[in-house]
């Protein structure tokens, strides 16, 4: 269950969506180009909480009735067992809103430099990476992110020393930035013949990309 102060944020929340669907259909700020940006950002942002919002409203309300069902017997059960399913979903809307308010980090929506490289293991380091590349390739793909592959040294048994790639989508940094670190694998390689378990590792750092600024160097110093 959401606590009076989480309860108190969400309609803030919600009260500020409805000023911003307001002010974006005012021809005065239509009209203005930066202010339209601007609040059409905010109101993107704020889309997904309010949505899981009213969401969270309609379970709520079926929940009641589902418990409503179970003053009739023939119906008990099968309203029993309503309620279980939308009490579940009704806790996974509740993380999910707890977690949508939390302060946002600045990057989050920013395109990304991904960049792997192969550690401890040799070969079998080398195809653990490329293995962890394909892996955030199909994540990607499957977001329909664009992927630029801007440089790569590949291993001679198929695997990957080196890769860096640009990532661009709409959350790319916020989605992949807590896999930067140090990987790890314990397996039975291809190239093993004797089925010995062999430990590698691989290196992943996801950075955010650097905004273009102009900078201008006075040739007198």
């Amino acid at each position: 269950m959401l606590d009076e102060l989480l309860l108190r944020k969400l309609a803030a929340v919600e009260l500020r969506y409805e000023e911003l669907s307001s002010k974006l259909s005012d021809p005065a700020v239509i009209a203005n180009r930066q202010s339209m940006q601007k609040l059409s950002k905010e109101h993107a942002d704020l889309r997904e909480l309010i949505e899981a919002l009213r969401e969270h409203r309609e379970i709520v309300k079926r929940v009641a009735e589902a418990r409503e069902l179970q003053k009739d017997p023939e119906m008990r059960d099968l309203a029993r067992q309503e309620e279980n399913e939308l009490l579940a979903t009704q806790e996974q809307l509740e993380q999910r809103m707890t977690v949508l308010l939390m302060p946002r980090d600045p990057n989050d929506d920013k395109n990304i430099l991904l960049e792997i490289r192969a550690g401890t293991g040799g070969e079998e380091a080398a195809l653990f990476a490329a293995d962890l590349f394909r892996m955030y390739t199909r994540f990607a793909e499957r977001r329909r992110w664009v992927i630029d592959i801007l440089s790569m040294s590949s291993a001679s048994a198929g695997g990957i020393r080196e890769v860096v790639a640009g990532i661009q989508g709409k959350g790319a940094y916020s989605q992949l930035k807590f896999e930067s670190g140090v990987h790890r694998v314990q397996r039975v390689p291809a190239t093993e013949a004797q089925g010995r378990i062999h430990t590698s590792t691989a290196t992943v750092a996801v950075m955010p990309e650097v905004e273009e600024v102009e900078v201008e160097i006075d040739p007198r110093i």
